[in-house]
């Protein structure tokens, strides 16, 4: 059965032969993931292999009959997805926070650009990638190097998050996505659909995405345009989470959408919020 690559991480990039990759950092050292043929490698490149990165692979043809016709045949015909989960919390934290109240290409950019600019340069086979710069450093930067990046709104948040992680990231890390989205909404500007996001990425569970979120909504009518969605983003998230009877449903239907729509070619902006 084909499988297609979940690439919402804004780590993704692509080489001139099709390829997807990406640099990334797990608890024992420095990783780099390829995508090509339908299958992932992963090198450790600095460290141990002792904390691999982890592939959640889903099966959207698995999904109860209660989801729309229209969502379900677009679905199935990704065959299986992969979405690689992110082994370092910090980095799955920074990607949600720099994709507050802004466009997801925005997003992508100011991820890239905040990486290349103060992170940890990572030699691959296919050229230097980077990885988030770690909390401690973020601490270190003042006001001007933030803005230098386009990251000015986003630093009382970074700051506080790297603050709070250096204290609590072994706790944190050990928690299941129910206990770990509370814990992060206690740092201050990290509101529900940030901490939801982070704990998604890094523990690779849907169950508990914002899933009223515009993007959902997006790709949802963009995959099923003639069925009734609901208009409000309340009564969508409440629709949404009836499609689906179990929470291992809820994830499938989840992930798979937003794989659709990672991949999708559109204009349309989204915009996420805190």
């Amino acid at each position: 059965m084909s499988a297609v690559l979940t690439t919402d991480h804004p780590a993704w990039g692509t080489c001139p032969d099709g390829r997807y990759v990406r640099a990334l950092r797990s608890a024992s050292g420095l990783w780099w993931a390829s995508w090509g043929q339908h299958e992932l490698e992963l090198s450790c490149l600095e460290g141990s292999e002792d904390d691999k990165p982890v592939a959640v692979t889903t099966e959207p043809a698995a999904l109860p009959q209660s989801v729309p016709s229209g969502l379900r045949e677009g679905l199935v015909n990704l065959g299986l997805t992969r979405r690689l989960a992110n082994p370092w919390l910090w980095d799955a934290i920074t990607t949600a926070i720099l994709r507050q109240v802004v466009r997801a290409a925005q997003a992508r950019h100011l991820y890239r650009t905040w990486c290349r600019t103060y992170g940890t340069a990572v030699h691959t086979p296919t050229g230097q990638l980077y990885v988030a710069p770690e909390p401690d450093r973020v601490l270190e930067l003042d006001d001007d190097e933030f803005a230098t990046v386009g990251v000015k709104f986003h630093r009382t948040a970074l700051r506080a998050a790297a603050a709070a992680y250096l204290e609590q990231s072994e706790s944190w890390q050990s928690l299941p996505p129910a206990e770990l989205i509370p814990a992060l909404i206690s740092v201050p500007r990290i509101g529900p659909w940030t901490a939801s996001a982070a704990a998604c990425d890094f523990t690779g569970d849907f169950t508990h995405y914002p899933h009223a979120d515009l993007a959902v909504r997006t790709w949802a009518a963009r995959i099923a345009p003639d069925h009734p969605w609901p208009q409000t983003e309340k009564v969508f998230g409440t629709y949404w989470r009836n499609l689906a009877p179990t929470e291992r449903d809820l994830h499938t239907l989840t992930v798979t959408t937003l794989t659709w729509g990672a991949h999708a070619r559109t204009a349309q902006h989204i915009v996420t919020r805190p």
